[in-house]
């Protein structure tokens, strides 16, 4: 465990102190994004209300400050998750608690959460000026983690409000879910109008998609370029006919049957839609989420080269990265979209290492074992979508990572540098002097199971139970307040809503 203290003045250091440090972490191995080094120097780092101040060897701090031993760990700048889904299955307030802790057991101190109208989160449709104020209410006090929010333009009444969201809110990303017009949450849908919760007339179609686009990039030219759209590219035409296939099909059965209902092919033309309706609309930056397949990937990329004045951002999951449909435990690893074969996952490391890959997320969804399973639970069509994965995401990483060659300050990079920029958050990203001290010690040798009961996260079950980890968070700083000790949840919750600004 590490060790804090509060170390006596010392006169003679008083030269080098820095007047208002009032923590300091000392002797770590700080990894920074972008360093040149993947074995970095041992070092301290100095905080004044909750800022990093200054990094370097042997640095002094004032009287009464708190001092932490970190021995020697590796010191990561804060995750920024940038995909999580807090309130899709539970009460919004309560998975702002309990999910929030397990965020900090992973390392992550920024979660960006995607929220839409319709059924799951508030169960309502209407504006979001009035959905807005519930989900503050909800959340306030109640998150140990900083966190922000993506909103999804779900009606034409949403993309006349998006100017709103960015001047009142700080809401500076937005997110089709392409399939959602003609295919399910967990599967077949009969009626996606009532479930989207979209007023009489309007439809959820790839002409609402370019709608968005262009209100998006309305945004943009108004309010600058820090405005970005995401989008889950899956084609529910695809899906609905390989469903119907699936289903007749004896052989097919778990994970690999729900995988060949949502096959690759359908994220790669979504994907290919996608991009040509931002090169139509003028929409220069768009985010490829969750991409799971070799297929998605190599879509990505020859999208990229054909409209090389788009500025694409490519995401995958830890859960993507680690976990197939033959190794993930039973049907909890439900999730769009699937997991997928071996290959896939080998493919999925392969432009990972290449540089191919912008940022790895959670896509954390607590679904608790009464709502994920129906009453055959060896049935996946009647299972829901989705499971929670934060509390492993920068501890998988780091271990499976550098037994496969990626450096650590690109882990660093994935998980928090590029994310904390694309999204607008200015100081997050980095442990260097201005940056909030958002910080993550992690032993790289450590080696332990994953047991779903020792997540703090609500959810019971995990599809990565039973597999052996390499590297363990220890201590975890938002701030500079000390929220997981090692590997304990500190009671008080620290977090902050973050608005964000366009420009």
């Amino acid at each position: 465990m590490i060790a804090e203290i509060v170390i006596p003045f010392r006169r003679e250091k008083l030269e080098h102190a820095v007047a208002a440090t009032d923590l300091l972490i000392r002797n770590a191995r700080v990894v920074r994004p972008g360093g040149a080094s993947d074995s970095p120097d041992v070092t301290d780092i100095a905080v004044a209300d909750g800022v990093v101040t200054e990094v370097g060897r042997g640095l002094a701090h004032a009287p009464g400050a708190r001092v932490v031993e970190a021995d020697g760990l590796l010191a990561f700048p804060g995750v920024v998750d940038a995909h999580q889904h807090w309130g899709i299955y539970r009460e919004l307030g309560e998975d702002a608690e309990s999910e929030s802790r397990a965020c900090a057991q992973g390392g992550v101190t920024t979660a960006l959460s995607y929220l839409r109208t319709g059924r799951y989160y508030l169960d309502r449709g209407g504006s979001y000026r009035d959905f807005l104020p519930e989900v503050f209410e909800r959340m306030r006090g109640r998150a140990h983690v900083d966190h922000g929010l993506h909103l999804a333009p779900m009606t034409a009444e949403h993309i006349d409000e998006i100017p709103r969201l960015v001047e009142e809110f700080g809401i500076t990303s937005f997110k089709i879910f392409m399939f959602y017009g003609g295919h399910g949450l967990h599967g077949r849908s009969a009626d996606q109008s009532e479930f989207l919760m979209i007023p009489p007339g309007e439809r959820y179609d790839l002409a609402h998609f370019e709608f968005v686009m262009r209100g998006v990039q309305r945004a943009r030219e108004r309010f600058g370029p820090g405005i970005s759209l995401s989008l889950h590219c899956e084609t529910a035409e695809i899906m609905a006919a390989y469903t119907a296939l699936v289903e007749r099909d004896p052989e097919l059965t778990g994970l690999r049957a729900y995988s060949a209902s949502r096959p690759p092919h359908s994220e790669g033309l979504a994907i290919t839609i996608a991009s040509y309706l931002a090169h139509e609309t003028g929409l220069p930056a768009i985010n490829l989420l969750h991409l799971s397949s070799a297929k998605a990937v190599a879509a990505a990329l020859t999208m990229a080269k054909a409209f090389g004045h788009i500025d694409f951002r490519r995401e995958v999951t830890i859960g993507h990265l680690l976990a197939d449909v033959d190794t993930a435990h039973g049907l909890g690893g439900k999730v769009n979209p699937p997991l997928r074969e071996r290959a896939d996952v080998e493919a999925l490391w392969r432009h990972l290492l290449a540089g191919e890959i912008d940022w790895v997320v959670s896509d954390h969804a607590c679904c608790r074992d009464e709502q994920k399973f129906g009453p055959d639970r060896a049935d996946i069509f009647a299972a829901k979508s989705g499971f929670g994965g934060a509390e492993y995401l920068l501890p998988g990483l780091v271990g499976e990572g550098r037994r496969r060659g990626l450096p650590l300050p690109r882990i660093a990079e994935l998980t928090s540098a590029n994310p904390a920029r694309r999204y607008g958050l200015a100081t997050k990203g980095d442990i260097a002097p201005g940056y909030d001290a958002d910080i993550a010690l992690i032993d790289p040798d450590a080696r332990w199971t994953v047991h779903a009961a020792d997540s703090e996260s609500a959810q019971e079950y995990t599809p990565f139970e039973g597999f052996e980890m390499s590297a363990r968070v220890t201590d975890v700083f938002l701030r500079g307040h000390h929220i997981l000790r090692g590997g304990k949840i500190d009671d008080a919750p620290h977090g902050r809503y973050l608005r964000r600004r366009a420009g």
